[in-house]
């Protein structure tokens, strides 16, 4: 069993076929859940790949999985917070979306009458967790206020709104208590970078000492990574793009490049980090970020890679697809 779950955690799709066809664990959705509910030894992103797939085996499994959590008397950030615990949630819009639809629906099941629609219960979870990364994502400056969040998601019970009060104590406990994400045992950032957006070696110029150096990027999770050698566990620098833009450049030293910058501003600093010399984390000392791409096509795929996760925020994109469902919904009843 042990084998097997390592190859799990390195490869989902890989592990549940060699885990089933040793007999270890048997091939029907129920008992495939029941392993990943279980979760010993198991990493908890590669749970949330395996149970964000789209194949049909994949979909009954992350209903099996769901339908194994008890919700019955949880207001919902609580449901949310033993949802959220039992794997990580992935990175790509419609593999978040399955997930989070699958959980509205269960907890609609198990609390019968507290919302009149599980669309309802979808919109304000994703609202509770864009909730629980404005009030405590130090990035964020402008916190919002308990009136913000109860406006916020006026109109989202079929057409009306849902008590006041019931938000209060939803905000009361987030701000009390983030939603903790999962870390997996002995884990190291290794993960992080299993399946990224885009990855390859790209020049990047000095911040206070301009020379360009060679370095290799990952881009994922809305965070641009470079390290010095692809075999590195840990980068050199981590770039956070909220709130960066991205241009193309002429640069007379290197072709093909391009720049992140913060837009509307000058002489501010982009807030990212990097190790010095001694190993110690230091914040960069970058305006804007310049990179050179090896050719003209890898620059523009890297700036549509970019510009795609800078500019797609999947819980913002969904959020208004469903809002606009539910009073599609209304007008017609």
């Amino acid at each position: 069993m042990s084998s097997g779950r390592k190859k799990f955690n390195m490869d989902p799709r890989k592990g549940i076929a060699f885990l089933t066809s040793s007999g270890l664990v048997c091939h029907r959705p129920e008992d495939v859940a029941q392993f990943l509910y279980k979760g010993e030894g198991l990493n908890k992103t590669a749970i949330g790949e395996y149970l964000g797939e789209r194949d049909t085996f994949n979909l009954q499994v992350l209903q099996a999985f769901v339908d194994l959590h008890e919700f019955t008397g949880l207001n919902l950030v609580q449901a949310l917070r033993q949802f959220l615990w039992s794997f990580r949630l992935p990175g790509e819009a419609q593999k978040i979306d399955r997930m989070m639809e699958a959980f509205a629906g269960r907890y609609c099941q198990c609390n019968n009458g507290v919302f009149q629609l599980s669309d309802t219960c979808y919109v304000l979870s994703f609202a509770i967790i864009m909730l629980n990364t404005s009030l405590h994502n130090p990035n964020v400056r402008d916190r919002p206020s308990v009136e913000n969040f109860i406006s916020m998601n006026r109109g989202i019970n079929n057409g009306g709104d849902l008590p006041e009060a019931l938000l209060r104590n939803l905000y009361e406990s987030i701000k009390n208590e983030p939603f903790k994400i999962p870390e997996d045992d002995g884990n190291d950032l290794t993960l992080t970078f299993f399946n990224p957006d885009r990855e390859g070696w790209l020049l990047k110029l000095g911040g206070r000492i301009k020379t360009w150096k060679r370095r290799w990027f990952i881009l994922t999770d809305n965070c641009l990574y470079y390290f010095e050698y692809t075999t590195d566990k840990e980068p050199r620098g981590i770039i956070p793009l909220e709130n960066l833009s991205i241009r193309e450049v002429e640069d007379p030293k290197k072709p093909n490049c391009f720049e992140l910058f913060l837009p509307n501003t000058r002489g501010q600093m982009i807030k990212a980090c990097k190790t010095d010399a001694e190993g110690k984390v230091v914040e960069g000392n970058h305006e804007v970020y310049r990179i050179s791409a090896p050719t003209h096509e890898e620059k523009e795929s890297w700036i549509n890679s970019i510009r795609a996760c800078i500019s797609k925020d999947p819980f913002y994109d969904m959020l208004a697809k469903r809002k606009k469902k539910i009073s599609k919904s209304k007008s017609f009843a």
